[in-house]
């Protein structure tokens, strides 16, 4: 939920300009529900029409609670429905017309079962998406995808479509190149990573070969850990590294 600045005692309610934000404090507002926004983002978003803050005669952006707003339900709509910015901008403008706009469908998303029940029973566990809905989340062209796939960076699962995971790589990968980083420079990171997974893999394989079920689940609760402590220690390193060439 996001959070509205109030004014302070004595005085009185505050007016539209004394509300308005700078794109920091935007963002400081809207991580805690989008931990991954970042000010490229917001920009972005801005450059495709989906919000339009005011300009101080400095050029600096300000934000009203009401363009704050927006910008959370365009994410959402990301998040949740991978619905592309044209979509999105379409379905907002509409409500702000005051028409009443069911929200689209991005289509082709379907529920992928554990395998330890009927794929009807609703035990769905993880989303897949087709390859239209991943560029449309990731905001990429085709050629982009393809340029991915070709460095390993991501690839459909074994049963096809994209899950959870590799939609999440797919926005990170977006806005690393936002950046100037290509996807040989990220083919690094990625190896990095298999040979993180090896050594977790390691460590659990006896586990899973445990004959006990409870065993076996203790095997992928400890998996999931290692990996949150090795994303950790990957970032405490980058940051050192960081400070070491900064200073």
């Amino acid at each position: 939920m996001l959070r509205t600045p109030t004014g302070g005692a004595g005085h009185g309610t505050a007016t539209a300009d004394d509300r308005a934000m700078s794109i920091g404090a935007v963002l400081l507002q809207l991580r805690d529900e989008f931990p991954e926004v970042t000010i490229s983002k917001i920009r972005f978003l801005e450059a495709e029409g989906l919000v339009e803050p005011q300009r101080t005669p400095s050029g600096y952006r300000k934000f009203r609670p009401d363009d704050v707003e927006r910008l959370a339900q365009v994410l959402r709509m990301q998040r949740d429905h991978y619905l592309p910015l044209k979509v999105i901008r379409e379905h907002l403008d509409a409500l702000a017309r005051g028409e009443q706009a069911s929200l689209p469908s991005a289509g082709g998303q379907r529920d992928v079962t554990d395998g330890s029940g009927d794929a009807g029973s609703g035990r769905a566990t993880a989303a897949r998406i087709g390859r239209a809905e991943l560029l449309a989340a990731a905001e990429v062209t085709e050629r982009e995808l393809e340029e991915w796939e070709s460095y390993g960076l991501v690839a459909p699962t074994a049963e096809g479509g994209y899950d959870a995971e590799t939609v999440t790589v797919a926005k990170l990968v977006a806005d690393l190149g936002r950046f100037g980083l290509e996807p040989r420079h990220l083919r690094a990171m990625r190896g990095a990573a298999e040979r993180e997974a090896g050594l977790i893999e390691q460590v659990v394989a006896p586990l899973r070969r445990h004959r006990n079920p409870q065993t076996r689940a203790h095997a992928e609760a400890t998996a999931k850990e290692l990996a949150e402590l090795s994303v950790r220690l990957h970032s405490a390193f980058v940051q050192t590294a960081l400070r070491i060439r900064l200073h």
